[in-house]
Formats: C-alpha cells, sequence, structure tokens
C-alpha cells in the first residue's frame, strides 16, 4: 500500500524532474549534442599541443588494452574502471643539479620536477573534465599507497606505461632511458575515458649503451655489470629517509632508553637529515645511476667527445664522495662497500620491510636474494606452511641464482615444516629460529647447515 509519503515524493521528484533550471540545461545540452556529429576519439595532436603547452617535456599515448599493460591492466581498472586511454608525460630534468655530490641540489631538483609533472597532469585533467571526458591523474611520485607496504605501492607503475608510450626504454640501471633527454627524466600518467585517435609505438631500439657506468658508479652495487639488479640493496640505501628506512628509525627512537642511548645509534648528522626530509620532501641519497648515464641525444656528446674528461668531471665526484652508505648487516651491498669504496662509511641498518604474509615472503624472495652470499652453495629446498596460511613452495639455489617454484617439485635437500604465523615472527625478529625449533613448531628435516646458509642468502 503506497503511503501518503509515496506519493508526494513522487509528485515532487516529477516536478523537479521537469522543472528544475540544473536538469533542464542538461537535456538541452544532450539534445545539443546529440544534433550534432561529434568525434569520437581525441585528438593525438591537440592533447600533444595541451600537454606541452603545460610544461611537459614529452608525451606519449598508449590503449589500456596495449600488450605492455597487461599485468598492470587490472589494477589501472580498480582505480579507474573508465580507463579506455593512457597519457603519459615526461619531464626533464637538470643533468648538472642532478649530477651535483651535494645530494640536496639533485633532491630538490627531483622534486621541482615531480611537482611540474603533477600540476601538468592535474591541470589536464581538469580540462578534459570540463570538455566532458573522464581523466584521473595520478602522482609523479610520493604520496602513494601506504596500506599496501611492503607490497606494490604506487597506482601505476609509469616506467611499464612510458616504454608502451614509446618514451623511452629500460636500461641497465632499471630506469627509463628517453631517446634525446636520456635518464634525466622524470614521469607521470593521466588515464582517460576515451580513446586517441594515434597511438604512439614504442621505441625499436634501446638508447642504453650498456657502458655499465651506471654500475660502477652504485655505492651499494645493485647494479650488476651482468645486468642483475638488487633493488633491496638499492631501496635501504637510497630510501633510507624514505617508507622502510623511516620505519627503521622510528624503532630506533623506541627503543632507546635515553637521549645518549639514541644518539648512539642515530648520529645528529641523521637525525638534522631526516629533519629536511620531514620538512622539505625526501632526500634521495644517491641516483648516481641515472646522474652519470651518458645514454640520449641531449647528453651522449659530452660522453663521446672525451670519455676520459666525463670520468673525471661527472663519475669520479660521486665515486670518491665521502658519505654514509646504509646496508643490511652480512648484505652483498656491504661487502661491495668494503671492497670498491673502503673510504666510504658503512652503517648496518634495517629497511623496515616485514612480510605479511607466507604468500608476501614467497613473492619476496627472488628480491632480497643475496647472490654473492650464496656462491658455492646447490640445494634444493621444501618448504610447507600450515596453519592459517596453507602453502607448499620450492626454492633452488643453484649458480648464484635463485628459483621460487610453486609446489614440491624435485627431490628436496631440505625440509622445512612451519606454522605460518611462527615462520613470520621468526622472520620478524620476534622470537628465535632456534627456540621454535626446539619447541618443533618448525621442524627442519636435512642439513641443518645447508639451512642454515639458506638463511645467509638473505640479508
Amino acid at each position: 500500500m503506497k503511503t501518503l509519503f509515496d506519493q508526494t515524493t513522487k509528485e515532487s521528484h516529477s516536478k523537479d524532474t521537469n522543472d528544475h533550471p540544473s536538469i533542464k540545461r542538461y537535456k538541452e545540452r544532450m539534445a545539443s549534442a546529440a544534433s550534432q556529429a561529434t568525434a569520437s576519439k581525441l585528438s593525438a595532436v591537440q592533447l600533444r599541443e595541451m600537454c606541452l603547452e603545460l610544461g611537459a617535456d614529452d608525451v606519449g599515448f598508449v590503449e589500456i588494452e596495449h600488450p605492455k599493460l597487461a599485468e598492470q591492466k587490472a589494477d589501472i581498472l580498480n582505480v579507474f574502471p573508465w580507463t579506455k586511454a593512457l597519457i603519459c608525460i615526461a619531464g626533464r630534468i637538470n643533468k648538472e643539479n642532478l649530477r651535483s655530490p651535494a645530494r640536496s641540489i639533485a633532491s630538490l631538483e627531483m622534486h621541482q620536477v615531480l611537482e611540474r609533472l603533477n600540476h601538468v597532469a592535474h591541470t589536464l585533467a581538469a580540462a578534459l573534465d570540463r570538455k566532458g571526458v573522464r581523466a584521473a591523474n595520478s602522482a609523479a611520485a610520493f604520496p602513494m599507497e601506504t596500506d599496501q607496504w611492503p607490497g606494490k605501492m604506487q597506482v601505476i607503475s609509469h616506467k611499464t606505461i612510458a616504454v608502451a608510450a614509446g618514451l623511452g626504454k629500460m636500461g641497465l640501471h632499471r630506469n627509463v632511458i628517453h631517446p634525446v633527454f636520456g635518464s634525466f627524466v622524470l614521469l607521470n600518467t593521466i588515464l582517460i575515458d576515451t580513446e586517441v585517435d594515434a597511438y604512439s609505438s614504442p621505441l625499436d631500439y634501446n638508447p642504453c649503451l650498456n657502458c655499465k657506468i651506471c654500475s660502477a658508479a652504485c655505492p651499494t652495487g645493485a647494479i650488476g655489470p651482468d645486468g642483475v639488479f638488487n633493488p633491496i640493496n638499492c631501496l635501504t640505501h637510497n630510501y633510507r629517509e624514505l617508507i622502510g628506512g623511516f620505519s627503521d628509525w622510528v624503532e630506533n627512537i623506541v627503543d632507546s632508553k635515553n637521549s645518549i642511548e639514541y644518539r648512539s645509534r642515530i648520529s645528529d648528522t641523521e637525525t638534522v637529515s631526516l629533519w629536511q626530509s620531514l620538512a622539505y620532501g625526501p632526500c634521495y641519497k644517491s641516483v648516481y645511476c641515472m646522474a652519470v648515464c651518458p645514454a640520449g641525444d641531449e647528453v651522449i656528446p659530452q660522453y663521446l667527445d672525451d670519455k676520459s674528461k666525463f670520468f673525471e668531471t661527472v663519475v669520479k665526484p660521486l665515486q670518491q664522495k665521502t658519505e654514509t652508505v646504509y646496508v643490511l648487516p652480512g648484505s652483498d651491498a656491504e661487502s661491495h662497500v668494503l671492497r670498491k669504496f673502503p673510504h666510504k662509511k658503512i652503517k648496518r641498518v634495517g629497511n623496515g620491510i616485514r612480510p605479511a604474509s607466507v604468500a608476501a615472503f614467497i613473492a619476496s624472495m627472488p628480491l632480497g636474494f643475496q647472490r654473492h652470499k650464496s656462491e658455492g652453495l646447490c640445494a634444493t629446498y621444501h618448504f610447507t606452511f600450515r596453519g592459517n596460511e596453507q602453502v607448499e613452495t620450492t626454492v633452488v639455489i643453484k649458480d648464484k641464482t635463485i628459483q621460487v617454484k610453486q609446489g614440491h617439485v624435485g627431490v628436496p635437500d631440505v625440509r622445512i615444516n612451519a606454522d605460518a604465523k611462527t615462520w613470520l615472527r621468526v622472520l620478524h625478529k620476534e622470537t628465535p629460529i632456534l627456540k621454535e625449533i626446539i619447541f618443533r613448531r618448525i621442524r627442519v628435516k636435512g642439513s641443518m647447515k645447508l639451512f642454515k646458509a639458506f638463511g645467509d642468502c638473505f640479508a
């Protein structure tokens, strides 16, 4: 039975629908749009002009269905379900600022370019919205989705988009190298709900010269001359005052009994540097790999004209800089600094990375693997986790490489059966592993020497 309220509401809604000025104007616009032949796709030429006028230095366009975006597609559609195309913009970095041994100058340069890219993306999205095109701009860098730490925090992987959009290729240092600007670029992306009439083509060559200068300049040895990259060692040092490094600093404060003990853990210089990052934006400890890269049409002449001078004026000032290098205890990075940069100070730290689940632990193993620490090890490990996470996995370490496979594969040298929560508590250093083995919450069958060797492969 309809009530008086239902009837009144229906009459009121009908009156609003017929008489409200906003609804009248909307219907008029829709009628006008229907009577006009409008383009179904946005002009790539006009979009490019808009981006350049707003302050971008280069622009590329890629469709959401591009094969290179397959792994990102679900994440992109999760934040902007209407995405049909992506606009990738590049901002050029001042070379001399990034090359400066004064890292505050380099960091400030990056912050300024990031701010410009965020402004370009925001302004472009607003302009497209006024034209009736749905658009969402992501962050060029921070902030990120911190609730997903230590997993994938970024909404969009700009590097993948940039490569697909023809703005460059990934170099040995795992940064995008632009064909003209080289490594001296930062990136941002705008998502739109309308197709573009012309998409960019990926570069048909890689601007990377494979000169390995980035490897020679990296203070942590994270960039192997053979192409192997260790992201954990890079993150621990370069991002010392960001994300995980900041967490480690907070824990040092909490664990200190008083100010004297705090100063024995954290120097006054480090405290002031952390204050600077909090007040003025994060200070990157390195990014030397970008600073010394000679690739790109604008950069390569200085390198080719006089390689010796390039090394003397660009590379050596960073190599010879007296500085603190932050490393995980027992890591390949620690060994690298001792061997290659004995004049640099080593500080053992944590990086705040603690897997929140067994699944995360399994996924993180290839990232945290310290290959040089595994030298001489050849073993197969079968893991069986029970409790709240029931997972079986196989880890094969051989020839300084690691393979992680789903399920139990092959004949194991060591079998590890562990309660999932207990294993995570050991990883988080909340309980000693020997205690858990004694109480059989973790069971090891096979060589304990090989089991210990497994642990030594992860700093």
